[in-house]
């Protein structure tokens, strides 16, 4: 799911439950989505724990805000974050928010941000609860973000699942004649499964990762005489 690149997007990123290291990578995909017309990460600044952070926040322009921890045990950092998505929400001139974090807390959070109209990307690591995951529009794993080195094995989980999962979509898809358009069938993949991207089975494009699947037909036709330019149809063999 992209949206136009005029959207304007919140980032909203819990320090305690995300890497620095990769926030360049991070804000790169944000990109494709939107403009990041504003950018907080919340946390206790005073401890040392969240030190990694430090020279990212004024590099990358990201406004860290302060929460104490006032009492053991309890994350009062997920509370600011969810008060200040509200108040931004209530504010308006947002199209979407993209929630940085691997944690469950944020579920109904995200689901209350759908529900108000607001596109919500998540961005988190594999152990992201799949509550959370399912409450977004769209789930981007932390780990397709960084720079490929040998992320074979988790960029390419077994094709046995990607199976029914495109069948489904290409279903949902498809013309009267079995072939159904591959921006469309993508839509359904992601509407279906929030985490679905290419970036998971070791492909950049959909288009590649559907050619390489042997239980389907691709059909490629010009969009207009001489630009090079085509639009690809797939279906089942």
């Amino acid at each position: 799911m992209a949206s136009s690149n005029n959207d304007s997007l919140a980032v909203l990123i819990d320090a305690d439950n995300a890497q620095a290291s990769i926030i360049h990578e991070l804000l790169a995909e944000v990109s494709r989505y939107g403009t990041a017309s504003v950018k907080r990460a919340y946390g206790d600044w005073t401890t040392t724990s969240l030190k990694q952070w430090k020279n990212v926040l004024h590099e990358m322009a990201i406004q860290p805000i302060q929460q104490f921890s006032y009492t053991t045990g309890k994350n009062s950092t997920d509370s600011a974050l969810i008060i200040d998505a509200m108040d931004l929400l209530h504010a308006g001139g947002l199209n979407g928010v993209c929630l940085v974090s691997s944690d469950s807390d944020f579920t109904r959070l995200a689901t209350r941000l759908r529900e108000s109209g607001l596109v919500v990307y998540g961005f988190g690591e594999r152990k992201t609860p799949k509550p959370f995951v399912a409450a977004c529009d769209k789930f981007i794993y932390s780990d397709i973000l960084k720079p490929s080195k040998s992320s074979d094995k988790k960029s390419k989980p077994a094709a046995e699942p990607l199976k029914p999962m495109i069948s489904k979509a290409i279903d949902a898809a498809a013309q009267d004649d079995g072939w159904a358009q591959l921006s469309v069938v993508g839509k359904f993949l992601v509407k279906n499964s929030p985490s679905f991207d290419p970036r998971n089975y070791g492909c950049q494009k959909l288009g590649e990762l559907v050619r390489k699947q042997n239980y389907l037909k691709i059909r490629e036709v010009p969009i207009s005489s001489g630009s090079g330019a085509v639009q690809i149809f797939i279906r089942l063999k």
